[in-house]
């Protein structure tokens, strides 16, 4: 059996990519062990992954009481791999203290963290410049797999979701918007008016969906929408994603997280490049993102973006 520890504490999108390039490596490696610090807030999701067989909690306001507590259970077991894929100071701490016969870290690692690996992996043809899946996957060939995505992403359901509302007579799935971002510069300010279009489809639900709650005084009828921003959770993300026709979303963990699933994604791109930050792979034909002028969401109409949507689920329909 080999043990290989995984470091990447946060934030869910970057969780979510590492994730894939860990069920890559268990799809291309016999007999492999996958450990995971993550930090408390999403350490349900990377539970939940069939990937990953052991988590670490690291309790960001713990200290450094914390910390000690943390490696001395980490250190318990003596890793044959330590990938950091995190790359700064904290992470690299980590890497420190863990039992690992090789400590791998990135090119691009930041804060020093740099002094506690024994090796670090080269960047991918795109240099920086790369998106962040790209860079992880450079990981691979340690372990002698291919640096590409093999086997499909899958999280354990340990919640019963119920998702009645999503079922429709017609058989039409709903679409699921995703309008908040950590970062308010990446919030598109639409959302309201976007789903008053897309509910004159008498047949159409649109469900809201988010850990912040977002209060929506519009009288929409409740038959056609369903507001669980708020009422989130990590664990049932997965399969409420899962259920969606389209996930219409800002530059989000939730985005990235649709993507890896293989859900038709509609991703609002502002100030950030959806070549390095969307969807990816970006070229795959269920993905599809609509950047502001000039990188500015103020100067993205509702009108542009329903008309683009329309516009790309007539041409998915015409192919089907």
């Amino acid at each position: 059996m080999t043990e290989l520890l995984i470091i990447k504490p946060s934030s869910l999108g970057d969780i979510v990519h590492g994730l894939q390039v860990a069920t890559s490596l268990k799809a291309q490696c016999k007999d492999l062990r996958i450990s995971w610090i993550v930090r408390d807030v999403f350490a349900p999701i990377v539970r939940a992954c069939d990937a990953v067989d052991c988590v670490y909690v690291f309790d960001r306001h713990g200290g450094t009481k914390g910390f000690l507590k943390l490696m001395k259970e980490v250190r318990k077991t003596k890793f044959d791999y330590v990938f950091d894929f995190q790359g700064l100071l904290r992470s690299g701490l980590m890497t420190s203290r863990a039992h690992g016969k090789l400590k791998v870290g990135r090119s691009d690692c930041r804060e020093g963290a740099h002094l506690f690996y024994k090796k670090r992996v080269p960047l991918p043809e795109g240099g920086r410049r790369s998106h962040a899946v790209d860079i992880l996957l450079q990981f691979c060939p340690i372990l002698d797999a291919k640096p590409e995505l093999k086997g499909n992403l899958h999280f354990r359901s340990a919640e019963k979701l119920n998702l009645t509302f999503a079922d429709s007579k017609t058989g039409t799935k709903p679409i699921i918007i995703f309008p908040d971002s950590r970062r308010e510069e990446k919030k598109w300010g639409g959302f309201k008016q976007l789903t008053e279009l897309l509910i004159r489809d008498k047949t159409r639900k649109v469900i809201w969906a988010g850990s912040e709650y977002i209060h929506e005084r519009s009288a929409f009828p409740p038959s056609q929408f369903l507001n669980l921003t708020g009422n989130t959770s990590l664990v049932s993300l997965p399969a409420l994603i899962k259920r969606a026709d389209w996930v219409i979303t800002n530059d989000s963990g939730p985005m990235h997280l649709a993507a890896a699933l293989g859900v038709k994604v509609l991703a609002i791109f502002g100030p950030t490049d959806p070549r390095l930050f969307g969807p990816y792979p970006l070229t795959a034909p269920n993905h599809f993102v609509i950047q502001a002028p000039v990188g500015d969401l103020k100067l993205l109409t509702v009108k542009e973006v329903y008309s683009r949507f329309k516009k790309i689920r007539e041409g998915i329909n015409s192919k089907s």
